[in-house]
């Protein structure tokens, strides 16, 4: 049908996109809408509203990728409709995810790269239950060879990050995580041998906690372990979540032993969306050798035109965050992601000093020994009429997100504010953000607000 013929539709292709009926009124909320709109009024709106969205750039809460190459998005674009899944009809796909498989084997010292077997997952909390339940399926094969009765399993942790508490309930495992205690934030080997039985399908050390940024004692805990078996016949694996060290350790803690160096690492899970410099939506999960993969585990499809076998949780999911991924290990290489590592280590070493300077501030961690970033709690002499909730409510005023929450119990009444450095946030940022937060202090002094502490208990913290 010829343009003019249409009534209207010529009118608002020329009106600007404000004055567009799409724009005229508020969008559709409860209702799915009856009739199409014109695209770009459509794109606007919705444009729009993202802008009350804070700016990733200066959420430090996060420990995922907030910057990404042009290439990356292009690579992203060109890859919006690639199924992840369908290894059939996107063999290529596939082949460069066993690459990455490969060369995490190999960054994390498989006994045998070439057939290391792991696979992507959204996420490192889906890479994390797969651990899991690989751990849970190795202890009751074992449990069946013995005859025993129906004990129920249970897992070591030290202080995790909430999806091994997800695992712990969707498949009915016991978790005994430790608690921290005053000036002990991470598992210890004599906190670990304490809650471990026969019962125990593994221990979980963790490469970079949530709350200081620490990384947990692998190697020490692995020699515990080798202990035990000696003393009660116990052969109790190790799962490592890397979630974030496991994209860091290789770069920056060469000399620390914590992968499949160690013979009692079954399994590793990382997110290459936080220091792995992947887009959103990038996990990974490997085990030692084929053995520690139980074949139950694996399921067999054809109905996608091959016989392909998966383990994820997940079925269909977009490839494109593997294939940038991959496009990461190619673009740096060893020597780059040490480059860009060791700047973020660098950075947050430079705010961690900027904040001793304030005088006001104990620092826990400042991104040395572990995760890049700094961690800090209000000295005790600080004679301050505000606390670190105030202060991080006031930094939301010029659009910095810098959490502040208190620490799981045994320490709950320990209140810590963190910041981490990821590719991107430079030292520039930071002298900025130590002015505002200098800023923030001045004003705080003069006019103390902590009205907004009850907002703040519930919003700052973000994994």
């Amino acid at each position: 049908m010829a343009l003019h013929m249409r009534k209207g539709l010529e009118t608002e292709e020329r009106d600007d996109v404000y004055a567009s009926l799409p724009l005229k009124r508020p969008a559709e909320k409860y209702r799915f809408p009856e009739r199409e709109q014109e695209a770009d009024p459509v794109y606007q709106l919705v444009r729009d509203e993202l802008m009350i969205d804070g700016n990733a750039r200066l959420n430090l809460a996060t420990f995922c990728s907030t910057f990404e190459e042009r290439q990356v998005h292009r690579l992203m674009d060109e890859s919006i409709s690639k199924n992840m899944i369908d290894k059939d009809e996107y063999p290529q796909t596939a082949e460069i995810e066993m690459r990455c498989v490969h060369m995490l084997a190999d960054l994390w010292h498989a006994p045998e790269s070439r057939t290391a077997i792991g696979c992507s997952t959204t996420g490192s909390s889906e890479a994390a239950m797969l651990g899991g339940l690989a751990m849970k399926w190795r202890w009751r094969a074992r449990r069946c060879k013995k005859d025993s009765g129906p004990e129920k399993p249970n897992i070591v942790t030290g202080p995790v990050q909430i999806c091994w508490h997800k695992f712990a309930r969707y498949w009915d495992v016991e978790i005994r995580e430790i608690p921290m205690a005053p000036g002990r934030y991470v598992s210890s080997p004599e906190e670990v041998l304490k809650r471990c039985d026969e019962n125990t399908i593994g221990v979980v050390q963790t490469l970079g906690t949530t709350f200081t940024l620490d990384f947990e004692p692998v190697e020490q805990v692995a020699a515990a372990l080798d202990r035990l078996q000696k003393e009660k016949g116990w052969d109790i694996p190790l799962h490592v979540d890397g979630a974030s060290g496991g994209f860091l350790a290789p770069f920056l803690h060469k000399e620390l032993l914590w992968d499949f160096r160690i013979p009692r690492v079954k399994s590793i899970n990382a997110s290459g969306h936080k220091f792995g410099l992947a887009p959103l939506g990038a996990g990974w999960i490997l085990w030692r050798e084929l053995a520690d993969l139980p074949e139950d585990l694996i399921f067999r499809v054809n109905y996608l035109g091959g016989d392909m076998p998966t383990f994820a949780l997940n079925f269909s999911r977009p490839g494109g965050q593997i294939i940038a991924q991959y496009y990461h290990f190619l673009r740096l290489g060893r020597e780059g992601y040490t480059k860009v590592q060791q700047a973020c280590a660098d950075t947050a070493g430079f705010l961690a000093e900027g904040l001793r300077k304030m005088k006001l501030f104990d620092i826990i961690s400042d991104g040395s020994k572990g995760v890049p970033g700094v961690c800090w709690k209000l000295r005790k002499d600080a004679d301050v009429p505000f606390d670190l909730y105030d202060l991080a409510e006031r930094l939301r005023y010029r659009g910095w997100l810098v959490p502040a929450y208190s620490l799981p119990p045994a320490c709950e009444s320990e209140v810590i504010q963190r910041v981490l450095v990821r590719h991107g946030v430079t030292p520039d940022l930071m002298e900025i953000l130590l002015k505002d937060m200098a800023s923030a202090v001045e004003e705080l002094r003069k006019a103390p607000c902590s009205a907004g502490k009850t907002a703040a208990k519930a919003s700052c913290f973000h994994h």
